[in-house]
């Protein structure tokens, strides 16, 4: 009797508290339901948050491991299927979480965004990253099998000047900015697969948002320097007789004499228009568009993904055509580098890799010095280039 009414009591106590929860909720249910619907500042209608990820869950390893790494939460919110929610970016697409899902034909991806990703990844990294090689494993066996051009001749002490200091400045200035970028640019695309095993996250992000801030920072000095060197060297740089001749037998790099040409060779002249009047205003132009300083472009996802793809592009075959201008001009030609460096060449240097250019000297159609600078201490009468 005892025992069942212990029972009956326990049985009781239950009952009343189920009900008290049943009416507390009941009095809540109004204040909660107004308190999820979503507002103007909230995720819109159908969005699925992100689910809190299991401790065996990649994505939950990741953010130990990589606290900035935001990537889980975007694929969470790609697999829900919402294009649109708030966000801060300002201009056409505030708003717009993933970029528009599109199908191409015979393709697997689903965004254009994925497509762009692909393509750079899959194909521009790829391919112009194996360019580069190739030219620098060409002008590495190049050097080994025939060394340093020139010094055929010995010098004679007489000195001509080659560069004045104003032609010298803007070749320095574009040269410093060209490498600065080339570095900085080459570290964002190829730094991922080549530094960051060895640094770390944490230095290679570091590393890496410094030099795109140079990056943005030195562009705009490699467009004028870019302006400077096209109106300073427009009329030298023009074709002349004697250019075909010096294509047509490859200016003698594989042979035994050096082809006759100008103050700037064939070789010369071609760098000039296809760098510095094709590819390098392509550069600049797409640069400027990434940096978001060209009025009406970059305002949108697709403009940037194409401006990124016309800037790798051009600045691979960029920097492959003068990989084998800077090797020339240092370690490739003896007496190059002293040449832009203190701006005068021995008449002996002239005579060997220019040789037209001083027939118009001697002959007295140009000037051997055109600028009030004393040539450098010369070589005694003899001595190697």
């Amino acid at each position: 009797m005892g025992r069942t009414s212990v029972n009956s009591i326990s049985a009781t106590r239950v009952c009343a508290l189920v009900i008290g929860a049943a009416l507390a909720a009941g009095a809540l249910a109004p204040a909660i339901a107004q308190q999820a619907a979503p507002g103007t500042n909230g995720p819109p209608s159908g969005f699925v948050a992100p689910a809190e990820p299991r401790a065996d869950d990649t994505n939950a390893m990741r953010a130990k491991s990589q606290p900035g790494n935001n990537a889980p939460f975007w694929r969470s919110v790609r697999n829900s299927g919402v294009q649109q929610g708030v966000t801060t970016l300002p201009g056409p697409e505030q708003g717009t979480l993933i970029q528009r899902f599109v199908q191409y034909p015979g393709s697997r991806f689903t965004t254009a965004g994925e497509a762009w990703r692909e393509a750079r990844n899959r194909v521009l990294l790829p391919y112009g990253g194996a360019l580069l090689l190739i030219i620098i494993g060409a002008i590495a066996l190049y050097y080994w099998r025939r060394g340093a051009l020139g010094g055929k001749y010995p010098d004679t002490g007489r000195q001509i000047e080659r560069f004045t200091p104003f032609e010298r400045s803007a070749h320095w200035a574009n040269a410093i900015a060209f490498v600065i970028l080339g570095v900085s640019g080459l570290v964002m695309s190829f730094g991922k697969f080549v530094l960051l095993p060895f640094v770390g996250h944490a230095l290679f992000g570091w590393l890496t948002y410094a030099l795109k801030t140079l990056h943005n920072l030195v562009g705009p000095l490699f467009a004028v320097s870019l302006f400077i060197i096209f109106v300073t060297f427009l009329r030298d740089e023009l074709p002349r007789k004697g250019d075909l001749a010096w294509v047509l037998k490859g200016g003698g790099m594989f042979g035994g004499e050096e082809v006759a040409s100008h103050r700037f060779n064939a070789g010369e002249k071609v760098i000039f228009w296809a760098g510095v009047v094709v590819l390098g205003p392509i550069v600049v132009g797409s640069g400027l568009v990434l940096d978001r300083l060209l009025p009406g472009l970059g305002d949108v996802r697709a403009d940037m993904q194409v401006a990124q793809m016309v800037h790798a592009v051009a600045t691979v075959l960029l920097m492959a055509m003068l990989l084998g201008h800077i090797y020339l001009g240092t370690i490739g030609m003896k007496g190059a580098y002293r040449g832009m460096r203190h701006g005068y060449v021995d008449e002996a240097w002239a005579h060997e890799h220019h040789e037209l250019w001083l027939n118009d000297i001697q002959a007295g159609r140009i000037a051997a010095q055109r600028s009030s600078t004393a040539p450098p201490a010369a070589r005694p009468a003899g001595a190697q280039t």
